[in-house]
């Protein structure tokens, strides 16, 4: 018998549940995306990582390279590629909830960038609807323009959404301030009570929160035109096991 089909959004609340990074110390679990690219690519992949953390289009700069035949979460490293580790924007709601704020997952899409400015989602798939990250999906369809943006400051880059109730807002606020002394840097936009953030609505006394999504490096090496096979939310790694890319 085959298991039960798992949407998104589902998943999405296993693995925040199960994160555990603090800001503050810099330490614990987060949720990661593994991507492969050609060994021959790497020197390039890093100048793509570097340039996207400088233009604040990654959620972090923290980053881990696996060389071929490398085991993670049950993923072998294949011969002539590279692995890489980078964090996942579900990272960012496992942080609300550890700090005692309950969110709900909306979707996620594209996001229209016009001079460094966030002006509307003008894709969306919600969590709720799909077996498969969204990210994933608009990235495969060759929807951004990840690397204009890092260059002109204006395109199209992935990103997501989520909710928490107005009651929470002054919480929220604190952990915003929190991470902006951190490795994190994701947070894309917060929204009013009661009103649609970048065009997407939310719910009757709630307020939207929009983060980066953490494929967006990887789309940029897409837009290359180089080979890369993300897998988003793959699973958990503590932070300890990774390092700056601004190292490298």
């Amino acid at each position: 018998m085959n298991p039960p089909l798992k949407f998104v959004n589902n998943k999405i609340e296993d693995y925040a549940l199960q994160t555990t990074y603090d800001p503050a110390k810099n330490e614990g679990s987060i949720v990661y995306n593994l991507s492969l690219v050609k060994t021959g690519d790497l020197e390039f992949a890093i100048s793509v990582l570097k340039d996207a953390n400088r233009s604040g289009i990654s959620m972090s700069g923290l980053v881990k390279f696996l060389e071929p035949e490398k085991k993670i979460s049950g993923l072998t490293i294949p011969p002539g590629c590279t692995g890489i580790c980078t964090m996942c924007s579900i990272s960012f709601d496992g942080i609300l909830i550890r700090h005692g704020i309950p969110v709900r997952p909306i979707g996620g899409g594209i996001v229209e960038i016009e001079n460094r400015t966030p002006v509307r989602f003008t894709h969306m798939i919600l969590y709720e609807h799909t077996t498969i990250d969204p990210l994933q999906v608009l990235m495969s369809q060759k929807t951004t323009s990840v690397t204009d943006v890092m260059r002109k400051g204006s395109g199209n880059i992935l990103a997501n959404i989520r909710e928490f109730h107005m009651e929470a807002e002054p919480l929220v606020g604190q952990v915003l301030d929190e991470l902006s002394g951190s490795n994190f840097s994701g947070v894309l936009d917060v929204g009013m009570p009661n009103v649609p953030l970048l065009g997407v609505p939310v719910s009757p006394q709630f307020i939207g929160i929009a983060a980066i999504g953490g494929t967006n490096p990887l789309a940029a090496i897409r837009e290359a035109d180089r080979w890369i096979q993300v897998q988003a939310m793959k699973g958990l790694i503590d932070v300890s096991e990774m390092d700056e890319i601004r190292d490298y």
